[in-house]
């Protein structure tokens, strides 16, 4: 199936897995590449120096497009991008919006720039500014989320922006990906659903806990770090929102102490970064700190499978998910689907 999006980034179908945190390494993101579909590894969680392992380690068991996903805002990001200029990535994934002089270094060094935005109006941006493609996560998506549902968003999106659209929040199947393209998008980004494969290298008891998931049991809390996020209920997600202020902060502070064992990040430092996340909200301490090292939360239950101890990020489709396919079952069932949908509706 070609569309904008194929034809942009080189690969066979319309489909993106998405640069989770601890998720999508070198495993998932070759096993996604090789099945056709355009795989986005996780840099966030990883040093400059693992970042360049990680992306030699894609190349070496694939040769098909893949492209890396990193935070603007990071105080490193210079230093990211030049590894990813040097190393030949084909695409270049952000969380938060580039800056014009970032875009511009990449697109001059031919890399394809796909920033992730939550609204009209930072599509709008990020076009202005030269951005190749966007993806658009409408609320049903997982980790920090918006409030406005995907099939609201999207044609908003769609008819404001020149450059492809590619659709994430609440998409698994063949017959998403088809209301996308009817929506006006390119294509379809999937984090949950590629969490959930054989190829994520996520322990299987807590890819257990996901499909043991229904849809109520996938929440929206701000009690981890001040602002919306969607995931599973969990222990430790009980527990921010029935703690009141000074126990929330002793207990940020114990894992805080636990991630600068593991980072080596200074006290000043993790202060800092987190209080770079609140984006003008009115953050307690607790959350401050909860925000410096939510990557470690996240690594608790995606690496160490302590999913007391950490949190789960989760899309609502994790509700309708029940089985483990690997990247090329998945992407193949898909577009059978999606060929099997415009086949009927031809009727």
């Amino acid at each position: 199936m070609e569309t904008a999006l194929t034809r942009l980034v080189g690969v066979r179908h319309p489909i993106v897995q998405t640069g989770m945190g601890w998720v999508a390494g070198p495993r998932l993101v070759s096993a996604t590449a090789n099945a056709g579909a355009l795989g986005i590894l996780a840099s966030a969680t990883m040093t400059v120096d693992r970042l360049r392992e990680a992306i030699r380690e894609v190349r070496s068991r694939t040769d098909a497009p893949f492209g890396v996903n990193l935070r603007a805002d990071a105080s490193d990001a210079a230093d990211r991008v030049r590894v990813m200029i040097d190393e030949g990535v084909r695409v270049a994934s952000f969380a938060l919006a580039p800056s014009p002089e970032l875009i511009a270094e990449l697109k001059d060094a031919g890399v394809i720039v796909i920033p992730s935005i939550g609204a009209r109006r930072h599509a709008e941006k990020v076009a202005a500014w030269g951005a190749d493609a966007v993806i658009v996560q409408g609320g049903e998506g997982g980790g920090h989320t918006g409030e406005v549902a995907t099939t609201v968003l999207l044609p908003q999106v769609a008819d404001a922006v020149d450059i492809p659209v590619v659709a994430a929040g609440g998409f698994f199947d063949g017959r998403g990906l088809v209301a996308a393209l009817a929506y006006g998008a390119a294509g379809v980004a999937m984090g949950t659903r590629f969490l959930l494969t054989s190829d994520s290298t996520v322990p299987d008891a807590v890819k257990a806990r996901y499909l043991a998931a229904t849809v109520r049991d996938v929440t929206v809390t701000t009690a981890v770090d001040g602002l919306p996020h969607r995931m599973l209920r969990t222990e430790l997600v009980d527990a921010l929102e029935r703690s009141g202020r000074a126990r929330a902060l002793l207990q940020a502070v114990s894992r805080a102490a636990g991630y600068r064992k593991l980072s080596g990040t200074s006290w000043l430092r993790m202060v800092r970064d987190g209080r770079a996340l609140k984006h003008g909200k009115d953050l307690s301490w607790s959350q401050v700190l909860l925000a410096a090292n939510t990557p470690m939360l996240l690594r608790a239950s995606m690496v160490d499978g302590r999913t007391d101890l950490g949190v789960m990020a989760s899309g609502q489709v994790a509700g309708v998910i029940d089985d483990l396919p690997s990247c090329a079952e998945l992407v193949e069932r898909i577009m059978q689907e999606a060929g099997q949908v415009r086949e009927r509706l031809k009727d």
